[in-house]
């Protein structure tokens, strides 16, 4: 006989110490821990409404899929912007792609004008060349740069991938 639940009170469970059948266990569905560096979902609330117009985004991915392999499964949920000139394009206005190269270790610098305190996220497919993209920035002279992870952190990139 099935039971039957009562939609319009809470459902309370009680804890108990017996052990559901191994065939009957189920896997866990965590997702994965974020990589080291990468902002949560709150802090780039916070960094993206104080920004403003001022924002810009950094896609450190790069356009060969020789180079990086790993790139093609992010940019089938979100491709590079449409313009490398800020504030010019109709898809990510904010964003300028700058790719992180990991043979060189480091990337083009942002265009010329663009003031060391300017709000930067940067970010890649899920973060590591984000966090390398971030670290770079700061080492010449960039004062105001967050990791956003990249599309594969869905509660992030929520936060700012339309920018």
């Amino acid at each position: 006989r099935l039971a039957t639940i009562s939609l319009t009170q809470p459902l309370q469970l009680r804890p108990t110490n017996k052990k559901a059948p191994s065939s009957l266990q189920m896997s866990s569905s965590a997702p994965e821990p974020r990589k080291a560096g990468v902002s949560t979902p709150e802090e780039l609330a916070a960094f993206v409404s104080s920004a403003g117009d001022n924002l810009v985004v950094v896609d450190a991915r790069h356009p060969d899929p020789e180079v990086e392999p790993g790139d093609v499964k992010s940019l089938a949920v979100a491709g590079f912007p449409s313009s490398n000139v800020i504030g010019e394009g109709e898809y990510r206005p904010r964003a300028v792609n700058l790719p992180w190269s990991r043979e060189s270790g480091g990337m083009d610098l942002l265009p010329e004008g663009i003031a060391k305190d300017t709000p930067i996220i940067t970010h890649c497919g899920g973060g590591g060349r984000g966090q390398m993209a971030k670290d770079f920035l700061e080492s010449n002279g960039f004062t105001n740069v967050l990791n956003g992870g990249g599309p594969k952190e869905t509660d992030c990139w929520a936060v700012f991938g339309e920018k």
